[in-house]
């Protein structure tokens, strides 16, 4: 166990308390027992001693061993209200700063630690493959415990990932694609299971759709997720309403999980108020179960053990916060995360996408004319007023959403970075920089579509059948 300097105690949870006291006994036992010298326990001691003493205070109670805390206070999403703080959950972002969130804020708010460049270095070295321009360039930024992750797999250990979607609407936009793109470079450079989840249970209980129209969302999704280029023997993509009551064992993981939150719990995590339905009170339970490979005996052969990985945007948090907060008392690892920004709107990075908004949106179903209209009429300059004052004083990359969107779908660093040179310097005026941006979607989409048409009905039901995967445990 790493050591843990005093200052560092406030940024713990009670169950995070709990789960170091009970390490910290451990290690003092084990110092005893290896007769180690005596100012070394004595630190021992002295250090379990203030975590004890810690824990008191945050959960209310003194330790006991085997008894961890069975609530605490949640994590705060941010405040709402107009005091221009970021507010973020996963179904709102709120930002006043033309900018975006304020990432580094939500580092610290969420708890979660930064991506810097010695773990994208570790990832490079222990996976063999050039870091995603995704990690080089920030777009996923955050992470829990990503280094557990990079241990089991040089200790031959398995791991898995899991993401998902939920499918609000028949089209998605190319905002979607992100965590898609990314868990198939994941997949591909560590050669483990993807499980993919669409809940569209969650969105028949926000929306105002039928059971059947969430359905058919889930399955016109799960084409546009098949054609980002998915191996069919190493992935299993599922929906809610078809998978949960087709297996025991997942509907277990969910039970245990419900009876390890408290309704305040939830409340607090979520922003539950006492006239929300009971379905969306009991939802997270749900989002959280793929988390644990024993929720797909099919594919993990009833193992408990093996740990998770989970590529999602940062607003996705809250649901894993609380599922690591279970996972201990019910026996299970904790799943890993990895935090993505947001892909903000045309009209500006304040707020994220929406696929119930045509206008804030690029859209995979978008004709190349569509894409031109739309981000020649609609995305957010960081240019100025007039072309004189452009060449004088240059553009703002910082807000302006064409370049933003080009550090998404622009792979060619040295490219990127020309352009931003030139934008910066008025070399490059706003049309020309959109017209870049134009050249680099059209095509991108088209070939998309393309990969689409060919997706039959069969190939969706495969992909969605339980099944062994190209794995042995």
């Amino acid at each position: 166990m790493a050591d843990i300097q005093n200052s560092d105690f406030g940024s713990l949870n009670p169950l995070e308390l709990f789960e170091q006291v009970t390490a910290q006994g451990e290690r003092v036992r084990a110092l005893k027992a290896d007769k180690a010298p005596k100012d070394e326990v004595d630190a021992a001691v002295k250090l379990l001693l203030a975590l004890k003493s810690n824990y008191k205070t945050a959960a209310g109670q003194e330790y006991k061993a085997g008894s961890p805390p069975t609530d605490f206070p949640p994590v705060s999403n941010g405040p709402r209200g107009d005091d221009g703080e970021d507010f973020v959950d996963p179904w709102t972002v709120q930002t006043s700063n033309a900018k975006g969130v304020d990432y580094d804020k939500l580092i610290v708010r969420f708890g979660s630690s930064k991506i810097d460049k010695d773990l994208i270095n570790r990832i490079e070295r222990v996976t063999g493959y050039k870091p995603h321009h995704f990690l080089r360039r920030g777009i996923f930024f955050s992470h829990r415990d990503m280094n557990q992750i990079l241990n089991a797999y040089e200790n031959k250990k398995p791991f898995y990932l899991y993401t998902g979607r939920g499918p609000s609407s028949e089209a998605m936009h190319v905002g979607h694609l992100i965590q898609f793109i990314f868990a198939k470079w994941l997949q591909e450079v560590f050669n483990v299971p993807l499980i993919i989840q669409l809940t569209d249970d969650e969105k028949y209980l926000w929306k105002d759709l039928t059971l059947e129209k969430a359905y058919q969302y889930a399955v016109e999704n799960i084409k546009d997720i098949i054609a980002c280029g998915f191996d069919i023997n190493k992935t299993f993509i599922f929906s809610d309403l078809q998978y949960m009551g087709a297996s025991p064992e997942f509907y277990k993981n969910v039970v245990k999980i419900q009876k390890h939150v408290t309704f305040n719990q939830v409340k607090g995590i979520f922003g539950f108020t006492d006239s929300d339905c009971i379905g969306k009170i009991s939802f997270p339970a749900i989002q959280a179960a793929p988390s644990f490979s024993s929720s797909f005996p099919q594919i993990f052969n009833d193992r408990k053990d093996i740990q998770c990985l989970i590529p999602c945007a940062i607003d996705q948090d809250p649901y894993f916060r609380m599922t690591r907060d279970v996972a201990p008392r019910i026996g299970y690892p904790k799943p890993a995360l990895l935090h993505s920004v947001f892909f903000p709107a045309l009209q500006g990075a304040q707020t994220k996408m929406s696929a119930s908004d045509s206008t804030s949106s690029i859209f995979l179903t978008d004709t190349p004319k569509q894409i031109k209209t739309k981000i020649n009429k609609h995305a957010f300059s960081g240019g100025r007023d007039t072309v004189e004052e452009h060449r004088q004083y240059g553009g703002n990359c910082d807000v302006d959403v064409s370049y933003m969107y080009l550090t998404f779908f622009l792979e060619d660093d040295d490219k990127l970075e020309q352009i931003k040179q030139d934008y910066t310097s008025g070399a490059l005026l706003t049309g020309e920089l959109k017209k870049i941006l134009i050249d680099t979607l059209q095509p991108l989409i088209a070939a998309h579509q393309q990969r689409r048409k060919e997706i039959t009905d069969k190939t969706v039901e495969e992909f969605m059948t339980p099944r062994k995967l190209a794995f042995n445990y």
